[in-house]
């Protein structure tokens, strides 16, 4: 009787080292509220100004046109995320969607703008806690902002999860603070009526199509790091359902909820050529698109 020398030896899969998997416990509401996070729930008010200014007072509409836009963008990530549920995000989807060269690049891009993010709101918070808290020096609120985003992300994606939640209930309640405020504002100066107008979204005085697709180009940055929800491809349930509800739904909810944001402070100042910070007398405004919501903030809140 004969054996085969493949019964005495152990089989390779079982010799060879466990594969390394990441842990897939984010769900459908854990990926949207991250994507609202990436993208932030006042995205739309710093570009209130320039994109009030450019689209010649139809801030709202820009801002519709663009969620449309970026719903197809959306889909297109959440399909090839169901294709290749990959962390790789769009250096897999180019690498195997196109070439491998042009993946390379692609992920080289998209490695930088990953970098460069962090480190631009790092000190952009930092400046700004120096502002509230002038005896701190800049380089210790540097410090601080850095290690605790470095132990946030160290302690893996559940902790991230949480604190998602917290910064979500934390930006939420400045929106809705503004938007009770511009409510108010608006009911006691005009009634119920002048919370329902059409000037907004349309006002023939001074629509013009070309103004209105410049304002739509800048009104895009609103949704600006939805495909960051790609990269967590690895570590969600049902990913390749999942992930394409995700994105599409944080940019339909993100259109939604800028336009109602954006909607409410054109109906508090709907002069948008004469719009800006009063003057420290109190006495007239001037102009100053950067600081445009702010002003809307200080009317309408005091």
């Amino acid at each position: 009787m004969t054996f085969s020398s493949s019964a005495n030896s152990f089989p390779e899969k079982n010799s060879a080292s466990p594969e390394i998997k990441l842990r897939r416990v984010l769900k459908l509401h854990d990926l949207v509220i991250c994507g609202i996070i990436l993208i932030q729930p006042v995205a739309a008010l710093p570009l209130f100004g320039h994109a009030n200014h450019i689209s010649r007072g139809h801030a709202v509409t820009t801002i519709l046109l663009a969620m449309v836009a970026m719903v197809c963008t959306a889909g297109s990530y959440g399909r090839m995320a169901c294709r290749y549920p990959s962390a790789g995000s769009a250096y897999t989807f180019v690498g195997k969607g196109l070439h491998p060269y042009l993946g390379f690049l692609a992920g080289w891009a998209m490695f930088l703008d990953y970098l460069l993010v962090p480190l631009i709101f790092a000190i952009y918070k930092s400046v700004a806690t120096q502002h509230l808290f002038p005896n701190v020096p800049y380089i210790a609120w540097i410090l601080f902002y850095v290690a605790g985003f470095t132990v946030l992300n160290l302690y893996g994606i559940k902790v991230t999860a949480g604190t998602n939640w917290v910064l979500l209930v934390v930006m939420s309640s400045v929106v809705f603070g503004f938007m009770a405020a511009a409510i108010h504002f608006i009911f006691t100066r005009d009634g119920a009526y002048g919370l329902f107008r059409l000037q907004p979204f349309y006002d023939e005085r001074t629509f013009s199509f070309d103004a209105l697709w410049s304002g739509t180009a800048l009104a895009a940055l609103t949704y600006g790091g939805f495909d960051g929800l790609t990269t967590l491809s690895e570590e969600v349930e049902n990913p390749r359902r999942n992930m394409l509800l995700a994105v599409v739904l944080t940019c339909l909810i993100t259109g939604v909820w800028s336009g109602s944001q954006v909607y409410l402070a054109q109906l508090s100042w709907p002069d948008w050529q004469v719009i800006g910070m009063a003057s420290s007398s109190g006495s007239s405004d001037t102009a100053s698109l950067d600081t445009a919501i702010l002003a809307v903030a200080r009317r309408v809140g005091g």
